[in-house]
């Protein structure tokens, strides 16, 4: 059975960095993929106005997804200026509804940037509200069921004060971090403002590194890690955990959630 799996998280190269290996994954089994960001990136430049520089990487997302034969598309929120308020919620709600997910992957709840964490706030509420008929948000229609969703680690796995941030369970990337590296190579853009305004200049090493320690808590070369939303009435089953199998690796000193 083929599934539509959505992937959502704040600016183009987050999904590269913390979900494409598990990504890939999903679309090697033949599930329909789509990245999806909240905003084109519109910020990050110190060279482009912002039109410019956002066409520039919508281009760059798109091209990385294509390398995954995923879908690409982006909200069209602008950085710095994604909040949850009604407006944004019957946008990402519309989003939702537009491509049907059976599974969503998006952003931490707590992590470094204020864009992260409105967009992990919006896409939980709007999974919430995508089934419910009365919420009118376009012309797409209703989903069915509220979907399964899971949130991606924060960046370098820690929250805002420095503290480790452990995932529920991990998913073994490391045949896939040749095509990960060059996915996130993808977005030159990127890396050419994080040079400039964080002093960042191995983009792709902090990637690796950062994959490289999530695994490290398995036991395993690479990793991602993830924790599924299960308040109610969200769905409970592990389905992401199911169609990974023996990808799924538990946390060295917790019980992970496994396959049923």
């Amino acid at each position: 059975m083929t599934l539509r799996i959505l992937g959502v998280h704040a600016h183009p190269d987050d999904l590269e960095i913390l979900a494409v290996g598990t990504l890939a994954h999903l679309a090697r089994q033949g599930h329909s993929i789509t990245f999806a960001t909240m905003t084109p990136g519109d910020c990050g430049t110190a060279e482009y106005d912002s039109e410019t520089i956002a066409t520039i990487r919508r281009g760059e997302a798109a091209a990385a997804a294509k390398m995954l034969g995923a879908t690409y598309i982006c909200a069209e929120f602008r950085d710095l200026a994604i909040f949850n308020d009604d407006s944004s919620r019957r946008r990402i709600t519309e989003l939702l509804r537009v491509t049907q997910p059976d599974i969503i992957l998006t952003s931490s709840p707590v992590d470094y940037h204020c864009d992260h964490e409105a967009t992990s706030s919006l896409v939980r509420d709007a999974c919430f509200a995508a089934p419910a008929p009365n919420y009118k948000s376009g012309d797409a229609p209703v989903m069915r069921a509220i979907p399964h969703l899971y949130f991606c680690d924060p960046d370098e796995g820690r929250d805002r004060d420095g503290n480790l941030v452990l995932p529920d369970f991990l998913v073994d990337v490391s045949e896939h971090m040749e095509l990960k590296r060059d996915m996130l190579a993808c977005h030159e853009s990127q890396r050419a403002w994080l040079q400039k305004h964080h002093g960042m200049d191995n983009y792709l090493e902090t990637m690796e590194q950062w994959t490289k320690d999530r695994g490290k808590l398995a036991g395993i070369g690479y990793a991602e890690g993830f924790r599924q939303y299960r308040c109610h009435p969200y769905p409970q089953s592990p389905k992401l955990q199911d169609l990974l199998g023996p990808l799924v690796k538990s946390v060295r000193g917790r019980n992970a959630p496994s396959p049923s």
